[in-house]
């Protein structure tokens, strides 16, 4: 949709738009507030900047509503939007059956580690690429490695918002 469009949507819709974005209500509701946008430069900037403010509990919520890497579904069930979203960023992970064991094992190792889905933004990223994340990540901190899910999530709903709102 244009920007047009998104500014004249009730509430109700503009949260349902956003939500494919990211499952954060203090963001969603913070850029509905906001509106009318005057240019999607300001929607993008103002999205950047709420995604800033984006506290660990919000993200965790979140990370319920992604699949986990190399898979198709997320824990819970995903609106047709999202499922497109994360189709199309995962596109680069390729059929390689060596690389998707590994991000399995990875996945597992990671989870044990921190108790939550390793999140990336996968948009044109490669598997290999990926691969060589979750192993560079898993010697994170829990503080270092929450903050690197949090920009990953703001990258993913960035772009996602950008796909959304032209």
């Amino acid at each position: 949709m244009d920007l047009e469009q998104f500014n004249s949507l009730n509430n109700e819709q503009a949260f349902e738009a956003l939500k494919s974005c990211v499952h954060i209500q203090s963001w969603i509701q913070s850029i509905i507030q906001q509106r009318p946008f005057g240019s999607v430069d300001e929607l993008y900037q103002t999205a950047a900047l709420q995604a800033q403010t984006w506290q660990w509990s919000e993200i965790s919520e979140a990370l319920a509503q992604h699949p986990r890497i190399g898979e198709k579904k997320a824990a819970t069930t995903l609106s047709e939007r999202e499922q497109q979203f994360s189709q199309k960023e995962q596109a680069q992970l390729g059929a390689d059956q060596d690389i998707q064991q590994a991000l399995y094992q990875g996945n597992l190792a990671y989870e044990h580690k921190f108790g939550h889905i390793f999140l990336i933004r996968a948009a044109g990223r490669s598997g290999t690429e990926m691969l060589a994340e979750i192993n560079r990540r898993l010697e994170n901190s829990v503080e270092l490695e929450q903050f690197e899910v949090k920009q990953q999530l703001s990258e993913i709903a960035l772009i996602r918002l950008k796909q959304e709102i032209q």
